[in-house]
């Protein structure tokens, strides 16, 4: 099946509500990577915000949850499971060990279903923070199992991970190869996507899939074809019928989110459905009008950032569509110019402050704070600044553009690499800017933007002469920047 790229009219969607849609989401704040916007097998727009480019994998945190569905559905039709067979049949020995055989409520009577629509006995629990050698050893220990398997949703990525590594087992491949040899291949998708791994060798299959733009669109594709490509019947249709259905309540209908779930699968308004991951990683299909809508983004910490987009693109897009449009050149070159102004969120405000004479270049001692920072340094110059400061590590400095991003690795050591959870030895690509939101307030925000997305602001709070300063860090990222979260009070070093 061939991909086109096509003028949005053509295919009845308006470049100026596409336009539209862009500057809301510009309005809000929101920090997009990416968009695609497709219908039948034309992309009508497919935008990236400087520095993200075409062809580059991202991470996609839970939609990797909906490809674990997609795998699961194979292995059934492989012969390899049943959606009815217990977590016993498959994780005995984990079981046992964990202490958890008996009772109508243990994980052992937990079905491959109940995993698939997050409805199971237990609540998710922080691997993380319990450094276990193996995860799939550790979901099934120490846990207190609180209900009726099948009975309720409640959100469970460490379910999705178990399904994952059920799927390694049974068929002796990673979740990558196995769907690479199952439908990648057979779909287009490029050789680029691939996945980061937990404790004990499985794919960090509710989380870590990193993957295109345009090869996620092809997997949605395959998804609002019921499983077809090119006229062959890849996956079931009623397998996949059943995995965009709304087979367990998640909500009233009055968010996206709140339509119900299938198989690691979101329902969406009407007959409408959703891939659906942290920091809003989508891609939304709406078969009644044939659309895709794909985008990445990092809005972890925004609790509006999901309905905004979404909701923005029913409103704005989905309601506005027609069979074609009268050509528009105009509106067109206007979309085109418009396109061409987007970049990478930065803080916003003003660029100086009568304030940053007197407290640029000066060093401020802190006292004690749960971030370990010692002292901190702030130097503007003109366009640019530099935060300078100690912890643990000793002393790090991070350059940054005013109202605009400046690009470098993040001087903190230690996070994780290819294995989530495990201290590694790179250091991740960030985003750096900062403004003034008053004359005494300075915001500084840190975006992470690598293998692993996350994000943290610094606010400095000035006295009006600058003899004393505090300093809130805030952070929101899945297992890292810990060390840049808390508050500190700071007074000059004289």
């Amino acid at each position: 099946m061939t991909i086109n790229h096509t003028t949005p009219e053509s295919r009845g969607v308006s470049s100026s509500r596409i336009e539209e849609y862009l500057r809301h989401l510009e309005s809000h704040h929101l920090a997009m990577h990416d968009i695609l916007i497709a219908r039948g097998n034309d992309i009508l727009a497919e935008i990236y915000y400087p520095p993200f480019t075409a062809g580059k994998p991202h991470r996609l945190y839970s939609v990797t949850k909906s490809f674990v569905a997609l795998a699961v559905g194979f292995a059934l039709q492989d012969g390899l499971l049943s959606l009815d067979d217990p977590m016993s049949k498959y994780f005995a020995r984990e079981l046992e060990a964990g202490g958890q055989n008996d009772g109508e409520y243990g994980l052992h009577m937990q079905t491959v279903r109940n995993m698939l629509m997050m409805s199971t006995a237990k609540s998710t629990q922080d691997w993380f923070t319990a450094r276990h050698l193996d995860r799939v050893q550790f979901y099934f220990s120490n846990t207190n199992p609180a209900r009726k398997p099948g009975e309720k949703f409640e959100y469970d990525s460490s379910g999705t991970f178990i399904l994952g590594a059920l799927v390694e087992r049974l068929t002796g491949k990673t979740l990558m190869d196995y769907l690479g040899e199952k439908m990648f291949s057979k779909i287009g998708i490029s050789d680029h996507p691939r996945a980061l791994f937990c404790p004990g060798g499985h794919t960090w299959g509710d989380s870590a899939f990193l993957m295109s733009p345009t090869d996620l669109y092809r997997a949605a594709r395959f998804v609002l074809n019921g499983g077809t490509w090119d006229g062959e019947q890849i996956l079931s249709a009623d397998y996949v019928r059943e995995a965009t259905s709304c087979l367990i309540p998640t909500g009233d209908g009055t968010h996206v989110d709140g339509n119900g779930y299938g198989y690691y699968i979101w329902k969406a308004y009407g007959e409408g459905f959703f891939f659906n991951g942290m920091g809003c990683q989508f891609a939304l299909c709406v078969p009644e009008k044939d659309l895709i809508f794909v985008c990445n983004a990092d809005n972890q910490g925004n609790p509006d950032a999901k309905n905004l987009i979404l909701d923005g693109f029913y409103d704005i897009i989905v309601k506005n569509t027609a069979d074609t449009f009268p050509k528009d050149p105009a509106a067109e070159e206007s979309l085109a110019a418009y396109v061409s102004t987007l970049k990478l969120f930065s803080a916003y405000g003003d660029t100086t402050s009568t304030l940053a004479k007197t407290v640029g270049g000066r060093t401020y001692a802190l006292g004690e704070n749960r971030m370990g920072i010692r002292w901190i340094r702030l130097d503007f110059n003109g366009d640019t600044g530099v935060f300078r400061y100690e912890n643990a590590q000793g002393e790090k400095e991070l350059l940054f553009g005013m109202c605009r991003n400046a690009f470098a690795d993040f001087p903190q050591r230690g996070y994780s690499d290819l294995v989530g959870s495990e201290p590694g030895e790179r250091l991740y690509h960030g985003a750096y800017s900062g403004a003034w939101r008053d004359e005494k307030t300075f915001w500084l925000k840190v975006q992470l933007i690598d293998d692993y997305f996350g994000n943290m602001d610094a606010v400095f709070t000035f006295t009006e002469n600058g003899e004393s300063m505090e300093l809130v860090m805030t952070k929101t990222a899945e297992d890292f920047l810990r060390e840049y979260e808390g508050r500190a009070q700071g007074i000059p070093v004289k």
